[in-house]
């Protein structure tokens, strides 16, 4: 049965508002299914199942499955699909909202996380995965094509930012394949990507205050085309003392420095330095 007739005997259509692009090809279900076999018996968590295309061969795969669904409608097909496959769990909320942590130890270990994200909270929902920390073991996620490249991306690099140091700081990042718009229903105007990210054993660099991290990146890659003396004068009155005591060369700009080199600028912050009023 295809998608189409699967969602009309359902009554069901993709909503819009909720970024509903349901995957249909089964050949890009089974490549992500065979990049999570690796991380078994790792617990698995399915953020954004939908109808159960992904859900469907991912089950089979790692026998008892928890998904996180949103949209209530859907619940009933996916039960229905997966009643013989597999113990499927079904989570109904956002997953913005959702506990990895508590979920972590209530499975019993450290998870692998697999989606297909809803693009328009595709980056919130990273960063709040980011925030759990040794709760995630690995996590193997479909974005859009240049959020994916954004992740990736390596210094002196146009997609290079925040979310490529963010992400690898913890992370090892491995683009795994392309896919097109036509694996999806409604198909969507853009091509999509999935990676893998892996959290590495200890991070990338040392960060001593997150918070001082989070602001010197977001400084340094908030304005491409300033230098580092330029772009840091929203965190301090001296930034070129704040550089040199780094051992960086004021000119440089922030989308040169590699992860190492950010999170040690972070580390010598500056006794001038601002993490409040309107920054």
């Amino acid at each position: 049965m295809s998608l189409l007739q699967l969602l009309k005997r359902h009554g069901l259509h993709p909503k819009k508002g909720l970024g509903q692009n349901f995957l249909h090809d089964e050949s890009i279900a089974k490549e992500i299914v065979n990049a999570a076999l690796p991380y078994l018996p790792s617990p698995c968590i399915e953020i954004g199942p939908g109808v159960g295309s992904l859900t469907v061969p991912l089950l089979s795969a790692v026998k008892a499955l928890t998904v996180i669904e949103q949209d209530a409608a859907l619940l009933p097909l996916l039960q229905s699909r997966c009643q013989d496959v597999g113990q499927l769990h079904i989570e109904q909320g956002d997953a913005l909202a959702f506990p990895f942590r508590q979920w972590a130890e209530r499975l019993g270990g450290p998870l692998l996380i697999v989606a297909n994200l809803p693009y328009h909270i595709s980056s919130p929902l990273l960063f709040h995965l980011l925030q759990q920390g040794e709760a995630i073991r690995a996590m193997i996620l479909m974005f859009q094509k240049e959020v994916a490249e954004r992740i990736a991306a390596a210094p002196n690099s146009k997609a290079y930012g925040t979310l490529s140091v963010h992400c690898q700081l913890w992370y090892s990042v491995t683009p795994l394949l392309a896919v097109p718009p036509t694996a999806f229903y409604p198909v969507p105007k853009v091509d999509s990507a999935v990676i893998c990210l892996e959290r590495r054993p200890t991070a990338l660099a040392t960060v001593q205050n997150p918070l001082q991290f989070q602001y010197t990146v977001k400084a340094a890659f908030g304005q491409r085309r300033k230098t580092l003396h330029n772009a840091l004068k929203v965190l301090t009155e001296q930034p070129q003392q704040w550089l040199q005591q780094a051992g960086i060369d004021p000119q440089r700009r922030g989308e040169t420095l590699s992860v190492a080199e950010l999170a040690h600028l972070a580390n010598v912050w500056p006794s001038t330095g601002m993490l409040e009023g309107g920054f």
